[in-house]
């Protein structure tokens, strides 16, 4: 008898666990536990990642970055993670309240978060593996504000660690675009302020200077990883650079409103996903 028979190929396992999250995605539905081992770094986590946008029939038009503990780092020694945004799940703020969907209501997670959000007006060289803030600064982009639907079918995502929220599409489910930032590179970034508030109470208040290394350093990573993903970004992609003033729960039926301290609001309200 091989000693290989009953063995999953490894490759077979990464592939039935992105088949697993598109599925309960689709549906509206949530998982129970992590569906199959927990990907042993980042790299074979975003393996998880490309094979499941791989199914999900939709264009990547973007990425959320997400920061890093120090203590939840891996070998590959990046700060933050990224998540697609897809294009239907991306919505313009209309001056009205955006429906997001969630997954809450099935017993998953879901949660809105103040963005500051990039748009890049021109491509970044595909060869260029290594970014400094000051770099990436240099790369023409347009600064919007805007916010990230972090929902996820599983409830533990977060506290299961980066490798899982890798795995699930960065524990994202679409962005809300918002109103342009004008010359953001010559702006002091303690003057970017945002409060998010859910049902009319302040849940978080905070700014870019929330962002570890703050914009220009998640532009930056954005730049390297996706480039060393073979995904180098492209003119019109999307960066969502970070939570500004927290990660806020958020239950379906429930509005929260993201005010940007001289650049508007923007107004959502969880429904129910799938």
């Amino acid at each position: 008898m091989s000693n290989d028979q009953g063995r999953q190929d490894p490759s077979a396992a990464l592939d039935d666990i992105a088949r697993q999250f598109v599925d309960a995605r689709r549906a509206g539905r949530s998982l129970a536990a992590f569906p199959g081992g927990i990907p042993a770094d980042l790299v074979t986590a975003y393996r998880v990642q490309d094979l499941a946008i791989g199914r999900w029939d939709d264009a990547v038009v973007g990425w959320k970055v997400g920061y890093i503990a120090p203590e939840r780092r891996d070998a590959s020694g990046d700060e933050r993670l990224l998540g697609p945004v897809f294009a239907r799940q991306l919505w313009n703020a209309t001056g009205g309240i955006v429906d997001i969907p969630v997954f809450s209501g099935a017993g998953g997670f879901a949660a809105v978060e103040a963005e500051y959000v990039l748009q890049l007006d021109a491509d970044a060289p595909a060869d260029k593996l290594e970014w400094t803030a000051e770099e990436a600064a240099a790369l023409p982009a347009r600064l919007f504000t805007g916010v990230e639907v972090a929902s996820s079918p599983l409830a533990t995502i977060n506290v299961l660690g980066p490798r899982v929220v890798v795995s699930d599409f960065g524990n994202n489910n679409g962005l809300v675009l918002g109103n342009a930032i004008a010359d953001w590179t010559r702006l002091d970034e303690a003057r970017l302020l945002a409060r998010t508030e859910i049902d009319g109470v302040v849940v978080g208040i905070g700014g870019a200077c929330n962002l570890p290394g703050g914009l220009r350093a998640a532009y930056a990573f954005a730049l390297a990883r996706s480039a060393r993903r073979g995904r180098p970004l492209r003119r019109g992609d999307l960066i969502a650079t970070g939570n500004a003033t927290g990660i806020h729960d958020i239950a379906v039926g429930q509005q929260a409103v993201i005010r940007f301290e001289g650049h508007g609001e923007i107004a959502c309200r969880a429904v129910a996903a799938g």
